[in-house]
């Protein structure tokens, strides 16, 4: 598997544009909060780093996964916003819940992003366990988070130059 061999969160063979003067909301998922805050925390990192002011950056919480849609949706009414982040960790269980859930929420994100004509980012673990989230929360395979803020960047300029 490609993601055992290396840090997916390396970006040094990009060039990515600048974040300064652009409006980012990070829709957060409490529920698996020890992933979501690591993920939220990569996410912010992200987004700083490359120029962007934490002034410009709203953070909302909303109960679990399923919400972020909604999360997203809320604050898209606002028109100021480039782009919006969507972090939250589902992992699989005993039943099919996961299933639901993960076809859901990415389905409800894509549809989102399209009803505002928005940048809309998909940064959620589907993870087997709690182990494997964690290595994509900030260890060994990077932080999906700051994946995500990064997506969020190049994603906004592509939407105000076309």
């Amino acid at each position: 598997m490609a993601s055992s061999l290396k840090n997916l969160s390396d970006f040094s063979h990009l060039q990515v544009k600048s974040a300064q003067g652009l409006k980012f909301a990070i829709v957060v998922s409490q529920w698996n909060a020890q992933v979501t805050g690591a993920l939220l925390n990569g996410a912010i990192e992200g987004l700083t780093k490359h120029g962007a002011e934490e002034k410009d950056i709203k953070i909302i919480e909303v109960p679990g996964s399923y919400e972020l849609t909604s999360g997203a949706d809320i604050v898209l009414r606002n028109k100021d916003i480039d782009a919006v982040i969507c972090l939250g960790c589902v992992i699989q269980g005993e039943t099919r819940h996961f299933d639901f859930i993960c076809d859901a929420v990415a389905n409800g994100i894509a549809n989102v992003s399209i009803k505002y004509n928005k940048p809309v980012i998909f940064g959620v673990l589907t993870t087997d366990n709690l182990e494997q989230a964690l290595d994509r929360a900030g260890g060994k395979h990077g932080n999906k988070g700051k994946e995500a803020a990064i997506t969020a960047i190049q994603m906004a300029h592509i939407s105000k130059e076309n």
